[in-house]
């Protein structure tokens, strides 16, 4: 016949515990308390910017982002830009010359390249949506992504002005209207 261990009452060596951990903080120094404070303090910041930064995400709807197709992104991308007081208008999906969106807001014309990446978008994107400003009298061109961009990509982004919106970007854009 096989012995049950007895459950042990733990509850006694908490006190005991807590007791002599509050003893010591009434002793410390006044410099450690001090840090012991600022410790806690530091530890609550981190802990609120998580959990901020987390309902921020869930109300982005970026994992529902992160499996919708390409056409289905530029149409999410249309709802989102007209919640946001702009005037959207999704192109044909073949032969649009390198823009998947055309924006209008206070007469200011925005060809936007959508691209809904699994990995980092590259040079390429840019070059499109480089090639798309004087096709469409463009003002300003955008590439938006659900990831996050190469540097070569960056590099001739900055060098077209040509504004990249990455993935914390769009969180932050799709937050504003959810």
């Amino acid at each position: 016949m096989a012995k049950h261990k007895k459950k042990e009452d733990n509850t006694l060596l908490l006190v005991l515990l807590g007791v002599i951990i509050l003893l010591g903080i009434l002793t410390l120094s006044k410099l450690l308390l001090f840090l012991l404070l600022i410790t806690i303090g530091i530890a609550f910041f981190l802990f609120y910017k998580k959990v901020k930064e987390s309902k921020i995400i869930k109300r982005s709807n970026i994992k529902e982002i992160d499996v919708m197709n390409g056409i289905q992104f530029e149409n999410y991308l249309g709802v989102l830009f007209k919640s946001l007081g702009y005037k959207a208008q999704v192109t044909r999906t073949s032969y649009d010359y390198g823009a998947d969106l055309i924006i209008v807001k206070d007469n200011k014309k925005i060809v936007v390249q959508a691209k809904r990446y699994s990995k980092k978008v590259g040079i390429s994107s840019v070059q499109q949506i480089v090639g798309a400003k004087n096709y469409y009298k463009a003002d300003e061109v955008w590439v938006i992504t659900n990831n996050y961009f190469t540097q070569p990509a960056i590099n001739l982004a900055y060098a077209n002005n040509v504004i990249l919106i990455d993935r914390d970007s769009l969180i932050q854009l799709s937050a504003q209207v959810n």
